[in-house]
C-alpha cells in the first residue's frame, strides 16, 4: 500500500513540468523593435557625414544605448569617362532592455543588437557648365546589412521555455537588402588660391529584411536630404614640400519618412575645421590627409566629434 501511494503522489510531477507557461516579452513588440532596428540601419546605408559618427546613451531613463559609425566614400574616374562609384561600410549597436514573463515571476533581458551594412553606388556624371565644375549626377544604390543578437541572454533561454520572441532575441538574425538612387549636384571648383566643394543631395533606399532566423519581417525607408559644402585654402605654412591648407565644413542633413524623429530629431547640422596635409610630393599611397574638429546639433541633441579624411 505504501509503494502504491508513493507512485501516485509522484505521478503529477512531470505533468506539472511540462505544462509550465513559457516566458514571453512583456510590454512591447518585439516585431516593432525588429522594424525599429531596420530604421536605425537606414542610417547606416546612406552616405551621410552628419549621423557617420553618433553615439548616444541616456542612462537616467534607461533609454538604450546607440552607437552608428560609417566609413565611405566616392570619386568619379575622369572628365572623359565620368563614370562615379562610392562605396560605405558601416556598424551599429543597439543595447535596449526586454521585460520576460511566465505569469509567476519576470526577468529583464539586456539585449545587444548589432548592425553590419554595407552599400555600394554607381552614377554618371552630367555636366551643366562647359567648364564641368557644376555636374548632375544620377546615382543607383544597392545596400545590404545583417542584424545579430548576441548571446547575453543564452543561459536565460536554455534554462527556461521561451516563445518565439524570446528566441529570436537569443542569438536571432535579422538579414536585409536595399534598393533605390540619389541624386547629386556636385560643384567644384580647384584654384591655386582655394579649393570649394559643395554637394545637394537627396537619397532614397527602401530595406527589406530577408531570411532572418524567427520569421519577423521588417521594412524601413532611408529617405535624406543632405547639403555639404568644404572650403580649402593655405595657411602659409608648409609640410612635406607643398603648402598646408585650413579646412572649413559645413553640412546639414534632413531625414524623412522612416527616418524623422526615430532618434529623436528630423535634422543634423556640422560646423567643421581642421587641416590638411599635401602628401604629393612623396611616394604615398594618399595624396591628402585632412583631420577635422566638428560641432554636431540638431533637435534635441548636441555633441563634438572628430574626423580623418584621406583623397586618392
Amino acid at each position: 500500500m505504501f509503494m502504491l501511494l508513493a507512485g501516485l503522489a509522484a505521478a503529477p510531477g512531470p505533468a506539472l513540468a511540462q505544462a509550465e507557461p513559457a516566458f514571453r516579452v512583456v510590454g512591447t513588440n518585439v516585431q516593432k523593435h525588429a522594424s525599429a532596428v531596420l530604421t536605425l540601419m537606414s542610417f547606416a546605408v546612406v552616405p551621410d557625414l552628419a549621423s557617420s559618427s553618433l553615439s548616444i546613451t541616456n542612462a537616467n531613463t534607461e533609454s538604450p544605448d546607440l552607437t552608428l559609425w560609417q566609413l565611405g566614400g566616392g570619386f568619379t574616374l575622369s572628365q572623359s569617362f565620368p563614370l562615379y562609384l562610392e562605396g560605405s561600410i558601416a556598424y551599429n549597436r543597439y543595447d535596449p532592455t526586454f521585460v520576460a514573463s511566465n505569469g509567476l515571476e519576470s526577468r529583464k533581458l539586456p539585449t545587444k543588437w548589432n548592425t553590419f551594412a554595407g552599400t555600394v553606388g554607381v552614377g554618371w556624371d552630367f555636366p551643366l557648365i562647359p567648364s564641368k565644375e557644376l555636374v548632375f549626377r544620377p546615382i543607383f544604390n544597392a545596400s545590404l546589412g545583417r542584424v545579430a543578437s548576441d548571446l547575453s541572454i543564452a543561459q536565460f533561454a536554455v534554462e527556461h521555455k521561451t516563445d518565439r520572441d524570446v528566441a529570436f532575441l537569443d542569438d536571432g538574425t535579422m538579414n536585409a537588402y536595399g534598393l533605390g538612387g540619389s541624386v547629386m549636384l556636385d560643384w567644384e571648383s580647384h584654384r591655386d588660391n582655394r579649393d570649394i566643394d559643395v554637394e545637394l543631395r537627396y537619397t532614397n533606399i527602401y530595406l527589406r529584411s530577408f531570411g532572418d532566423s524567427s520569421g519577423l519581417e521588417a521594412s524601413s525607408a532611408a529617405q535624406t536630404a543632405s547639403l555639404y559644402a568644404r572650403w580649402r585654402a593655405p595657411t602659409g605654412m608648409r609640410a612635406l614640400d607643398r603648402p598646408v591648407r585650413y579646412v572649413l565644413e559645413l553640412s546639414h542633413s534632413h531625414y524623412f519618412g522612416s527616418q524623422a524623429g526615430a532618434l529623436g530629431f528630423n535634422y543634423l547640422t556640422t560646423l567643421g575645421t581642421g587641416l590638411e596635409l599635401d602628401t604629393s610630393a612623396h611616394e604615398v599611397f594618399v595624396t591628402r590627409i585632412r583631420a577635422v574638429v566638428r560641432y554636431v546639433f540638431g533637435n534635441n541633441v548636441s555633441g563634438v566629434s572628430f574626423g580623418l579624411a584621406a583623397s586618392f
